[in-house]
């Protein structure tokens, strides 16, 4: 069935001009929510996409926001510290788990953010080093502002642009750089491409 729906979705939709990660980051987001306009939505880079593909593969821990995303996620043991988290004043319970995955993993970790806005914007104000963030809240509220000022913090990020997103699709793009090959040693790295994956035409705050 998975491959019928990838044979369908390439049918609809041309992925061949996007660069390999790219384009695997492109096309599971876009099979994971049955949603084409993801292609002209996310934004991603080849080579951020590299590199965090050979950290992920290489052992750096992946951190997410709620565990509906860590549920999501195969292949991997995640970081999820929402249970233990606790709402304060300014804070809410998705931004002080952010804070406790942080004093967990430490710099150089992967970051799956899908659901709270400010989980995304505590990561943000820490001086966390992170190898990728994937950056896909979803809502009308924080949303879209959280992805812009990802993009805006030079970090390297997957994000989108709208105020879809959510945990299935946050899954889906961190799934695409572990069901990748990893290549063999010494294969170049390809040129940066940014891109609104529009190279082609151009929740639960408190949970």
């Amino acid at each position: 069935m998975e491959r019928e729906s990838y044979r369908r979705l390439r049918a609809r939709l041309d992925t061949s001009r996007f660069p390999p990660l790219t384009r695997a980051v492109v096309e599971r987001v876009i099979h994971s929510a049955a949603d084409l306009a993801y292609a002209t939505d996310l934004v991603c880079d080849e080579a951020e996409l590299t590199a965090a593909h050979a950290a992920l593969h290489t052992g750096a821990p992946v951190v997410t926001d709620v565990e509906m995303v860590a549920a999501g996620i195969t292949r991997r043991e995640t970081v999820c510290r929402l249970r233990e988290a606790r709402s304060a004043p300014g804070l809410t319970r998705s931004a002080h788990a952010v804070r406790l995955a942080y004093e967990q993993v430490g710099p150089g970790a992967i970051w799956v953010i899908g659901n709270a806005p400010t989980a995304l914007e505590e990561l943000l104000v820490l001086d966390a080093a992170p190898a990728l963030v994937i950056g896909l809240p979803v809502g009308f509220v924080g949303a879209t502002e959280s992805k812009a000022a990802l993009r805006e913090s030079g970090l390297p990020a997957v994000s989108n642009v709208s105020e879809k997103g959510g945990s299935a699709v946050a899954a889906a793009a961190l799934n695409a750089l572990l069901y990748h090959p990893f290549p063999a040693a010494g294969t170049p790295a390809p040129p940066a491409v940014r891109t609104l994956a529009q190279s082609p035409t151009t929740p639960e705050e408190n949970s």
